[in-house]
């Protein structure tokens, strides 16, 4: 499968996972809530700062995607604006801050509960977010770093793939 093959039909799913009502329309409302699952999750207060930081990174990276102002994104604008470049400069923050809120610890890494709790708040199946898990646990120690849970969503969305990803979606 080519990287351009392989990159879109990654965006196509995780187009859909976004997609919360599955209307085939991401709006802010449907973008927004994966915070509102994700803080509900973790049972932060909205005074944390963790919360404070993943909403404003998610109101920003909302604003970038949806360039024209509509407040809607279909797949076709996902597609022409989701690549390497957005994903460093906005993406990461957002997708980090999300995971900064279930670092209850605050190591730097999450465990196979922690990751769950994650990925089931951002629409993925419990089963499907624990095979995810065990895919980026390469080294088997119970946990899954920051960093390589975003270079693998990163390697995903691009076509690179991404054994996390093809688990999860």
């Amino acid at each position: 499968m080519s990287r351009t093959i392989a990159a879109t039909a990654a965006r196509t799913r995780v187009f859909a996972m976004m997609d919360a009502d599955g209307d085939g329309v991401i709006t802010a409302y449907d973008y927004l809530s994966r915070i509102d699952r994700t803080v509900l999750a973790t049972e932060r207060t909205e005074d944390d700062p963790l919360v404070v930081t993943a909403r404003a990174e998610g109101r920003k990276a909302w604003a970038a995607m949806d360039a024209n102002g509509d407040g809607k994104l279909t797949f076709d604008e996902y597609n022409a604006w989701v690549g390497a470049d957005k994903f460093d400069n906005i993406c990461r923050f957002a997708l980090g801050s999300l995971f900064g809120l279930v670092d209850a610890d605050g190591d730097g890494a999450l465990d196979k509960a922690e990751f769950t709790a994650l990925r089931t708040a951002l629409n993925n199946p419990p089963g499907n977010a624990a095979a995810a898990f065990d895919a980026l646990d390469t080294d088997g120690d119970g946990r899954v770093g920051r960093d390589a849970y975003l270079a693998s969503i990163r390697a995903y969305i691009v076509g690179d793939g991404s054994p996390m990803g093809e688990v999860l979606y």
